[in-house]
């Protein structure tokens, strides 16, 4: 199976925004955004990216999350117009997640912003394993023919400053009773979270910007067999890591931010390519070059 990963859209627009909706985290966001983000994150390269996919022969399609930078509901919808117009593919053959930004506020998680625009793409084969989290419904599940799709939300509303993510108890219990699934145990494994379960940070750096339950997510991917995927969003930096398991092993690979100007080449704009096969899984970036409105293919790095 070929499958298409891209991350970290950032999609921004204040359009109608009323002041009072910037009296909370939002604050130091558009601060952000005016200082450094607004001019590295282009909506043009994501535009290019969705349709640049849609062109190509995949079966499916993955995107890790932070695909709105503040939750707003403007920026919902420039979302779901990109998924609809761009990218064009049936709701069924697309994986989706939320990220930090996603779920930036409180509102956003209790109004279920991110299910309520984009419930389409949130319809799982087993919906009766979900639990609420994250202002929807996880894990969500996708058979599609030998693999099974296992979308999480690690997206939890912090204070400023602090990205950190959490699946929670409830998720990661709903989680192990969908991978003891016959569907999903005779199948190969695509996890899709918006944060690494593996990475070299420090204890502090984790807790402030990391999945702070990695350990207990490790643990139950540990008895899997070997081939399948764990893909994330969340550092705008191309990536792949190995996480051992009883069997063989899992392929964690991060895609950089589909909207992000960037003179090193593994954290330009682009998305990753993955041939899932029956013994090796081939991995490659396509690389965004807005000179020329094209795309180049890469590898994708390992860690040093």
């Amino acid at each position: 199976m070929k499958i298409a990963h891209f991350s970290d859209l950032h999609l921004l627009s204040l359009e109608g925004v009323r002041p009072h909706r910037f009296l909370n985290k939002r604050l130091t966001g558009w601060i952000n955004i005016r200082l450094k983000r607004g001019s590295i994150h282009r909506s043009t390269y994501v535009r290019a990216i969705a349709r640049e996919i849609a062109r190509l022969d995949v079966e499916h399609v993955v995107v890790t999350g932070d695909l709105t930078n503040l939750a707003l509901e403007s920026e919902y919808e420039l979302v779901r117009d990109l998924l609809e117009r761009d990218l064009g593919l049936d709701p069924t053959c697309v994986t989706i997640v939320p990220g930090n930004h996603d779920l930036y506020t409180r509102g956003a998680l209790t109004s279920r912003r991110f299910e309520r625009y984009l419930g389409r793409y949130l319809v799982s084969d087993l919906p009766e394993l979900a639990v609420d989290t994250g202002g929807a419904r996880f894990p969500v599940v996708k058979l599609r023919g030998n693999v099974a799709f296992v979308a999480l939300s690690s997206a939890v509303p912090r204070p400023p400053l602090v990205a950190a993510g959490e699946l929670g108890g409830q998720q990661l219990a709903a989680l192990a009773r969908v991978l003891a699934h016959p569907e999903v145990a005779r199948r190969t494994i695509v996890v899709a979270l918006h944060h690494p379960a593996v990475h070299p940070w420090s204890r502090l750096k984790t807790y402030v910007e990391g999945l702070r339950d990695a350990p207990a997510l490790l643990a139950q991917l540990r008895p899997l067999g070997g081939g399948g995927l764990l893909l994330h969003g969340h550092l705008h930096r191309r990536v792949q890591r190995i996480v051992p398991t009883e069997d063989g092993q899992l392929l964690q690979v991060g895609a950089t931010s589909a909207s992000l100007h960037h003179h090193e080449a593994d954290r330009m704009a682009g998305f990753n390519v993955y041939d899932l096969g029956d013994a090796t899984t081939q991995v490659e970036a396509h690389v965004y070059s807005p000179l020329t409105d094209t795309f180049h293919r890469e590898g994708v790095p390992k860690p040093a």
